[in-house]
C-alpha cells in the first residue's frame, strides 16, 4: 500500500531509517548516545525521533529474543490456523490472552492465514493451548515445533550489515473490545469459592463466556474446570456473543 492510500503512513527520512535499523539490530545496547554517534546527530535528536516514531505507531515495542529450549527445555510451537475472516481481529485479541501464547500473525488471505506462536513446558501444555484456541473458534490445520528463528533488521534502512535479532510484532490493547471483560472476583461474589465447572453448573456463568486467563497474586493461572475462583482473582472473560450483565454480576459482591 502506498502512502497516498494509507492515511497512517509516515514518510521516513534517512535519519529515521538509520535509527530504526540500529534499534532492530540491538535495542538494549544501542542507546541514544550510541545511535547518535553512528548516525552523526545529537543524542537529543535521536530521543526526539524515537519518541515521534513511537507516537506514530511505527515503533510498537522493544522485545528480547529468548531461546526457550534453554529454559528448562520448554517447547516452542507454531499453530497454523484458519478463522472466519470477519472474526480475525476479535479472535486474535482473545487468543493473545491465553497463557503461553507469544505472538499472533494475521496474513492477508487464504487458509492457514492465522499463525499462533506459543511456548509450553511440555506437550500437555501445548495441547492445553491448542484446546483453548479451538474453544475460541480457531480451526487448527497444522502445528509444528519451532527449531530456531532468525530475523534480521530491514537492510534497506542502511547500507551496513548487522547481527540477527528477533522483533516480534505486537497486538493492540484489547481494553476497548466490547466482547472482553477483565473482572476481579469480589469477596462474597456468587462465584467466589466455586470451581469454574461448579459455577457453570449452578448457572452463575454460562458455557459462554470463556474464561481465558486468571491472574492470582500477580501470577497467571491456567483456567481448568476444577480451578477454584478465589477473591481478588483477576479474570479475563471472552464471549463471541457479548457479555451479559448477569455474568458480570456473578463476579461482584451482592
Amino acid at each position: 500500500m502506498t502512502s497516498s492510500q494509507s492515511p497512517s503512513a509516515y514518510a521516513l527520512d534517512d535519519v529515521d531509517k538509520q535509527i530504526l535499523f540500529e534499534l532492530m539490530s540491538d535495542a538494549r545496547t544501542n542507546t541514544a548516545p550510541a545511535i547518535a554517534e553512528t548516525v552523526n546527530v545529537s543524542p537529543g535528536t535521536v530521543r526526539n525521533r524515537i519518541e515521534k516514531l513511537e507516537q506514530r505507531g511505527i515503533i510498537e515495542g522493544y522485545h528480547a529474543h529468548i531461546n526457550f529450549e534453554r529454559t528448562e527445555g520448554r517447547l516452542t510451537t507454531l499453530f497454523l490456523c484458519n478463522v472466519p475472516f470477519a472474526e480475525r481481529e476479535t479472535i486474535a485479541q482473545a487468543a493473545y490472552q491465553i497463557p503461553g501464547v507469544l505472538n499472533i500473525r494475521i496474513m492477508m488471505g487464504g487458509r492457514r492465514s492465522f499463525h499462533v506462536l506459543a511456548v509450553g513446558e511440555d506437550t500437555a501444555e501445548l495441547r492445553r493451548i491448542g484446546t483453548t484456541l479451538s474453544e475460541l473458534g480457531v480451526e487448527i490445520e497444522d502445528e509444528m515445533l519451532v527449531e530456531s528463528e532468525f530475523i534480521r533488521p530491514y537492510d534497506l534502512f542502511t547500507s551496513d550489515t548487522a547481527s540477527l535479532e528477533t522483533v516480534p510484532p505486537g497486538l493492540s490493547d484489547i481494553s476497548h473490545s466490547t466482547e472482553f471483560a477483565e473482572v476481579t472476583v469480589a469477596a462474597g461474589a456468587p462465584v467466589a469459592g466455586h470451581t469454574i465447572e461448579e459455577a457453570v453448573e449452578a448457572g452463575l456463568i454460562g458455557e459462554e463466556p470463556l474464561i481465558v486467563s486468571i491472574v492470582r497474586d500477580e501470577s497467571p493461572i491456567t483456567p481448568h474446570g476444577n480451578t477454584t475462583l478465589e477473591p481478588a482473582d483477576i479474570v479475563t472473560l471472552f464471549s463471541s456473543g457479548g457479555l451479559s450483565a448477569q455474568t458480570l454480576e456473578a463476579f461482584d459482591a451482592p
